[in-house]
């Protein structure tokens, strides 16, 4: 008997083509509870929170974009952590952002915090800083207004953040000797306080001689024109940082709520991913 080897070569080729046929359904599916199969997603997303934060999701929001062209983007100026959290409860926001933890008053059934990223915290400044050292008794000097004036003559102008603030929070926490000087800082009348992140870099860009504190996230993801002072003789960058030479972060946070959809999990999705934590480093963070 003679065997068609034809016909059994195109029957073989035929099965394999049905069984890809018929499996692409299904890994979509699956695919697409991760998020992951998602060409064709669309939205709005719709983002708030900590000014430190800001610039560099404008530049993880317009990766994604490259990728997903239908999904579009609100990015609203500072709210501050606390006000990007509320409006994630609220439903007003999908995405917050935040320079610290929930509150227990903050938890809400469904909302959840997940820290995405380190940055160092920093004392900035548009007075140009190389070769200039500062110990952290120093910068305590400069706030309790001992130390009056640059290595210039420039006269010294503190930039202040409000006392609940986080950057506040962060700053009396470095030493007994920096709380003291923040506490009479904040006491001294005619002292610029700046409510934003946006404020406070904006105020030590044009005013001569400023000086308070910003993170390298932002510094770095708007471009902006300041110095990050060197402290105890350690640069604040991503290597002091990642060894431990350099002490002093801001540690930061997505918040979502209950009614979180696809598009923003997919979203979250990517800033976990290579391309995402890459932008990241980038502008100035230590993914986690």
């Amino acid at each position: 008997m003679k065997c068609n080897r034809t016909s059994e070569v195109i029957s073989w080729k035929q099965m394999f083509l049905r069984s890809i046929i018929f499996s692409i359904p299904v890994i979509c599916l699956l695919l697409s509870h991760g998020n992951l199969c998602a060409a064709d997603l669309k939205g709005t997303i719709k983002i708030g929170g900590t000014g430190t934060a800001l610039g560099s999701f404008k530049e993880l929001s317009e990766a994604f974009k490259k990728i997903h062209p239908e999904v579009n983007f609100v990015i609203l100026p500072s709210l501050g952590s606390g006000g990007g959290i509320k409006a994630v409860n609220e439903g007003a926001l999908d995405i917050g952002l935040s320079s610290r933890p929930l509150k227990e008053t903050e938890m809400q059934p469904g909302a959840v915090a997940v820290e995405y990223a380190r940055t160092p915290f920093v004392f900035a400044t548009a007075m140009k800083t190389e070769g200039t050292n500062y110990t952290l008794m120093d910068i305590a000097k400069i706030f309790s207004g001992e130390i009056k004036t640059w290595p210039d003559g420039t006269p010294i102008r503190l930039v202040l953040r409000p006392e609940s603030d986080m950057d506040t929070v962060i700053q009396k926490g470095m030493s007994p000797e920096m709380d003291k000087a923040v506490k009479k800082a904040l006491s001294r009348e005619g002292m610029m306080v700046a409510a934003t992140d946006q404020e406070s870099a904006d105020t030590m860009e044009k005013v001569r001689g400023a000086i308070g504190t910003s993170t390298l996230a932002q510094i770095i993801s708007e471009k902006r024109n300041l110095n990050s002072i060197v402290l105890n003789g350690v640069m604040p960058d991503m290597k002091s940082l990642a060894d431990g030479s350099y002490k002093y972060y801001k540690t930061l946070f997505i918040i979502t709520g209950p009614k979180s959809v696809a598009v923003t999990n997919s979203f979250i999705e990517f800033i976990k991913s290579k391309e995402g934590r890459a932008i990241l480093t980038k502008s100035g963070h230590l993914p986690l």
